[in-house]
């Protein structure tokens, strides 16, 4: 059990939208020598004051909604065109493959050029291809071309964007941006499908692609009049590491420490649960929906993930976050297993939102592997982690997709779910023993006989990352920290 020093203070809700920040011991605010002063939260408000914010804020805004919008249009161009469930999810899996590549590859565009030059002139590349993609009669392989295209430069505008709000905002203010940072892309994702499903069905697919294609100008047009101009960034000297090396460190560093092995597989237990939303077009159409049904099918999940993390978020301690974490994990597959008793489309949403709501337990664990990581380590680790989570989401689409191109997708996503079930029993299962070693080890009683395998590192990441505050879903609940917490990824178009 650790000390009262070790433990974190718990968090209060401020009024007006405020950040919360921890509050002061009454023994350090009140009393002694050295008196604290007490913190005082930053208000939303005074980030927005800056005017350079509101800008990036606004392309972030309109960029994330429109990609959710082209998300329901391609899956439903798609299924129309080729009837194929198969391909359909191919073409949704698009919008994960790309990064994997683009992330490594592109990123440092925005080390190499003004950063506000890299988003304008991303944004104008991406409004063109996806112009291209809307035109009527293109064929289903332009389509995955030009799609493939358009994600693919979604990593240097993101990493533009991180940076620049570092110029943008003081420090004081910059948890505050990222926490709305954090929010926006949540409700964005949930807006984009509901207003996707509602372009598709009165305009059409093709049209509701134009729409993505505008929202990408748009967001040219407010970078380049909002954000002010910057010089390049500086380069270093020195010779930076190899991609192969920097790829090989970082698999070394999370595969040989148990903890970091356990906790991204808990990460990329995502490419289980994505399968439903890979197979919303073909699902909706065996109940008899349209377009309004795949998109409210593709929202039921990140509806319920908000849910969850809201629920987190307002955990009081940091253990009370991480210990139903392997409850959680099965909770994101488990409903997900009653698809094979065909339900009708209102219980469908529940049961999907219902693993969306457990499917939050990957702000716990993202944060928890971040905490475990050695500062030394951080970048190496989490490309990695970023990068299989993407993989295994986008590959759990393909996989989904073929086998539902032989049983039906009901059926598909009942096996998705029940596979992912029995991992994350495992995984649970393991993580329960390591919370009780790390007790164990705290408390200075011996280990039991057998607790560490054979080749395992020392319990002092372990320990480490248990005593460590974890940061919940942004702009929920918790300490300031001088970096935004992590963020879930999201596909981009």
């Amino acid at each position: 059990m650790a000390t009262r020093a070790q433990q974190p203070e718990k968090s209060a809700a401020l009024p007006s939208g405020d950040l919360l920040l921890r509050s002061v011991p009454r023994s350090e605010s009140r009393s002694g020598r050295h008196r604290q002063p007490e913190q005082r939260p930053t208000p939303y408000r005074d980030v927005f004051a800056v005017r350079e914010f509101r800008g990036l804020w606004s392309a972030q805004a309109l960029s994330c909604t429109g990609d959710q919008v082209a998300q329901v249009a391609i899956a439903v161009l798609v299924y129309g065109k080729t009837g194929s469930v198969f391909l359909t999810s191919l073409a949704y899996a698009m919008t994960y493959l790309p990064p994997i590549i683009g992330g490594p590859l592109l990123s440092g565009l925005a080390d190499l050029f003004p950063r506000h030059r890299v988003m304008i002139t991303v944004d104008l590349i991406r409004a063109g291809l996806v112009a291209i993609m809307a035109l009527p009669h293109m064929p289903f392989a332009g389509v995955c071309t030009l799609l493939f295209g358009t994600v693919m430069l979604s990593p240097p505008f993101s990493a533009a964007r991180s940076a620049l709000l570092l110029d943008v905002l003081p420090p004081e203010k910059f948890v505050g941006g990222s926490a709305i940072g954090n929010i926006t892309l949540q409700i964005s994702q949930i807006t984009g499908l509901v207003l996707g499903a509602g372009a598709v069905a009165v305009l059409g697919p093709d049209q509701a692609l134009a729409l993505d294609a505008l929202s990408f100008c748009l967001s040219a047009t407010i970078v380049a009049r909002w954000v002010e101009v910057r010089p390049t960034p500086a380069r270093e000297t020195e010779a930076l590491p190899s991609l192969l090396t920097v790829t090989r460190d970082g698999a070394a560093l999370i595969f040989g420490d148990r903890t970091l092995r356990t906790l991204v597989f808990f990460g990329w237990l995502a490419g289980f649960a994505v399968v439903p939303e890979g197979l919303a077009a073909p699902y909706a159409r065996t109940l008899g929906g349209g377009p309004l049904t795949v998109g409210l099918l593709m929202a039921a999940m990140p509806a319920g993930t908000i849910v969850g993390a809201f629920a987190i978020g307002h955990m009081a301690r940091p253990s009370d976050r991480m210990r139903p974490m392997g409850w959680l994990a099965m909770l994101s597959c488990a409903p997900l297993v009653l698809s094979l008793l065909h339900p009708p489309l209102g219980l469908v949403l529940a049961l999907w939102g219902l693993a969306g709501a457990g499917g939050a337990y990957q702000l716990a664990a993202a944060a928890a592997f971040v905490r475990a990581l050695p500062a030394s380590g951080h970048a190496r680790a989490f490309g990695i982690a970023q990068s299989g989570l993407l993989a295994a989401q986008g590959l759990g689409i393909l996989a989904g997709g073929a086998l539902a191109q032989r049983i039906g997708p009901q059926a598909a996503v009942a096996v998705a779910g029940l596979l992912g079930l029995v991992l994350a029993a495992a995984l649970a299962n393991d993580w329960t023993r390591q919370r009780g070693e790390i007790t164990i080890t705290r408390s200075g009683a011996p280990s039991p006989p057998g607790s560490s395998p054979p080749g395992s590192k020392p319990a002092a990441p372990q320990a480490r990352m248990a005593a460590m505050p974890q940061p919940p879903a942004a702009g929920m609940s918790g300490p300031p920290a001088p970096a935004p917490a992590p963020e879930i990824p999201l596909p981009k178009l």
